[in-house]
């Protein structure tokens, strides 16, 4: 029996940071050892947003590079791009000549970002005018690309749900249509941590606050010393509570064993240990984390042609995928 399908992707945003490595890579790697995995390049995604950026090979050569040296493998998984497969292109086309305008424009993830780039100020439908079509639309470019491949899991964190569901109602509609020719995918939920910045603010390339999986490792630990903490300890001697500091909340829980935590616990509230003797628990851990993914990049980036090659394989891969399954949708539309 086949092992079911998956499908995940990202906008191509170039070197990759902790909160990539923990909120999905990791979970990545775990899935691609179960599933049929199809991973790819969102690069027409990007342009729904940056469509006046134009280093968006470059970008997509560092982020595939930082996949593979973080585990990802082109023999288990396909690892492609959006844009070199034609056929996504097509289908969302098709998809969104059935799509009711009332479905993109209460959808709260398409809302929820245009306010975060500021488009927007509120949820009004004559604020939500102010979206260009493309972004406006990407919830059906992205079941598309769900779809093309029949995925019956999506990895998405609970905030992405809504992209799933609006997937599953789609295909509805075009086997109600048409011909049953989708099957309704599920969303595999995930726990995705959040990874505090060095701010205190959510990890994040565009805040400029992040740990990048590729960067000298005394960079790291320079960065990781600076990180914000409990804003109540300005001295040494003043006591603090980890409840209250971003580096505790996330890194800490996530590298540090339950004896380092209860010691980093009664420490800070003491005032027994220092925050940077307490970061630096926490450093030596991401640092060990860090070191056989930089020595993989490190053999990577010695083989400049074979993140091309991957990608030329994993596009050959999906196109064969891509070609059969619009083969059904032309015959089903009456395109054929």
């Amino acid at each position: 029996m086949a092992p079911p399908t998956l499908l995940s992707g990202f906008r191509p945003t170039g070197r990759l940071h902790l909160g990539h490595l923990h909120g999905t890579l990791k979970n990545w790697v775990r899935l691609q050892q179960t599933y049929r995995s199809f991973f790819f390049v969102a690069d027409w995604h990007a342009l729904t947003t940056s469509f006046e950026e134009t280093g968006i090979a470059q970008s997509t050569r560092e982020m595939v590079a930082d996949w593979l040296a973080v585990g990802l493998d082109p023999n288990r998984s396909v690892i492609f791009r959006q844009s070199s497969i034609l056929e996504h292109a097509e289908l969302y086309l098709i998809f969104a000549m059935i799509t009711p305008t009332p479905w993109l424009l209460r959808n709260p993830t398409v809302k929820e970002q245009a306010r975060e780039l500021g488009l927007i100020a509120s949820d009004d439908e004559a604020e939500m005018t102010k979206i260009n079509y493309g972004h406006l639309g990407y919830p059906v470019l992205q079941a598309a690309d769900i779809l093309m491949y029949k995925a019956n899991k999506v990895p998405v964190g609970a905030d992405q749900v809504p992209h799933v569901e609006f997937t599953r109602e789609l295909a509805r509609r075009f086997n109600h249509l048409y011909r049953p020719v989708f099957s309704e995918p599920d969303a595999l939920l995930s726990e995705v941590p959040k990874i505090a910045g060095l701010d205190g603010r959510k990890m994040s390339k565009s805040y400029n606050n992040a740990v990048f999986l590729s960067e000298p490792i005394a960079d790291v630990e320079s960065k990781l010393g600076k990180m914000m903490t409990d804003p109540r300890r300005a001295r040494r001697t003043d006591p603090g509570d980890p409840k209250d500091c971003p580096a505790y909340q996330s890194l800490h829980k996530i590298y540090c064993t339950p004896e380092e935590l209860a010691y980093v616990d009664k420490g800070c509230k003491s005032a027994s240990i220092g925050c940077l003797e307490c970061k630096k628990i926490m450093i030596r851990h991401v640092v060990e984390d860090l070191k056989p993914i930089q020595e993989r990049r490190r053999e990577i980036d010695a083989r400049p042609s074979l993140v091309a090659e991957v990608l030329e394989d994993g596009n050959r891969r999906a196109r064969a995928v891509a070609d059969e399954t619009m083969r059904e949708v032309r015959v089903a539309v009456g395109l054929d």
